[in-house]
């Protein structure tokens, strides 16, 4: 087959649009369980990850071993947590068990947070939509800067002393 070499796509002619031959049925998917009927799911923020099972259940929610209320006392903490039982009408359905390791009480709150929503996606593949348009499927990436040398701080310079 001898190589041809085109001016202009007015050449190419009906060969560069794919027509599709049969109709592909929208593709649907499959929640992930484990034998438990638990689905699992890692979340991050910041330093911290946590480890996030959720299954069928009355709502309770443990972090390391301790009830919510114990390990986060902050009611803004127990506030974000909560956030995506609640944007998917799923609120006390589902049990959690998560173990969070790294960084500080709000960092680990945000990282149960994006866990709880992922392993939700895995249980009920059809509540990603509403999840993804909040945002509780996206990593937060804001993380602190690193300090620089010859600085206070990542951009804080040393104090001036004029004498």
């Amino acid at each position: 087959m001898a190589e041809q070499t085109l001016t202009s796509l007015d050449q190419l002619g009906g060969a560069a649009v794919a027509e599709p031959t049969s109709e592909a049925a929208p593709v649907t998917a499959q929640p992930k369980r484990d034998e438990f009927g638990r689905s699992y799911a890692t979340g991050r923020r910041k330093e911290s990850v946590a480890r996030v099972w959720i299954k069928p259940g009355s709502g309770n929610i443990t972090v390391n071993g301790k009830a919510l209320d114990v390990y986060f006392a902050r009611p803004v903490l127990r506030m974000l947590i909560a956030q995506p039982f609640l944007v998917s009408n799923r609120d006390g359905q589902f049990d959690v068990i998560c173990t969070v390791s790294g960084g500080g009480l709000s960092g680990q709150a945000g990282a149960v947070r994006h866990g709880i929503s992922r392993a939700l996606t895995h249980y009920e593949p059809e509540l990603r939509p509403v999840l993804k348009q909040v945002g509780f499927l996206t990593r937060d990436s804001r993380a602190v800067e690193r300090k620089k040398y010859g600085r206070a701080k990542a951009r804080r310079s040393f104090q001036f002393s004029k004498r």
